[in-house]
């Protein structure tokens, strides 16, 4: 595996340091991902949560993105699996769908994402009526996503291990 390691830059503008940090979080969940095989990458290592498995975290991660920066901020209906009935977890339920498809998946809507965080200010406040979580700045929904992704990375940085052995930070 090669580590991602591009940190953001040591004096920036904020908003470079925001989705510079953001940024490899992402590349950290593909780097824990290379060279895993599908089974691999659905296997459950965690008795206490079945779920949370390499590809059922990169589809969680996905569906956040798309929660936070499409719906919440962008007020878009609110469509995916976590909105599709009353399963719990729904987005980590991705039995059948090959990791590299996943990955494909999220990679592309971290680009939307990203695209929405250039657009508007961070100052910005999220416009879905139904949430009341959309109350919140674009600022904040990104430093919320830096933390989501790196408490994800840390995940499956522990499941990676447990499957194969391989560790590393970045």
């Amino acid at each position: 595996m090669t580590p991602p390691r591009d940190r953001p830059p040591f004096v920036a503008d904020e908003r470079t340091q925001l989705v510079g940090w953001l940024d490899m979080q992402r590349a950290i969940i593909h780097w824990k991902c290379e060279g895993l095989s599908d089974a691999d990458a659905h296997r459950s290592v965690l008795p206490a949560s079945p779920l949370m498995t390499m590809a059922g975290v990169v589809s969680h991660l996905r569906w956040t993105e798309h929660c936070w920066f499409e719906v919440l901020f962008l007020g878009r209906p609110a469509e995916g699996p976590q909105f599709e009935g009353e399963q719990e977890d729904a987005d980590m339920m991705v039995e059948g769908i090959p990791l590299a498809q996943l990955l494909e998946d999220y990679d592309r809507q971290c680009a939307v994402s990203n695209e929405i965080i250039a657009a508007h200010s961070l100052d910005d406040v999220g416009r879905h009526p139904d949430f009341r979580s959309a109350a919140a700045t674009l600022r904040w929904m990104v430093i919320h996503m830096v933390e989501e992704t790196a408490r994800h990375a840390g995940h499956v940085d522990a499941i990676r291990e447990l499957l194969d052995g391989e560790k590393g930070y970045y």
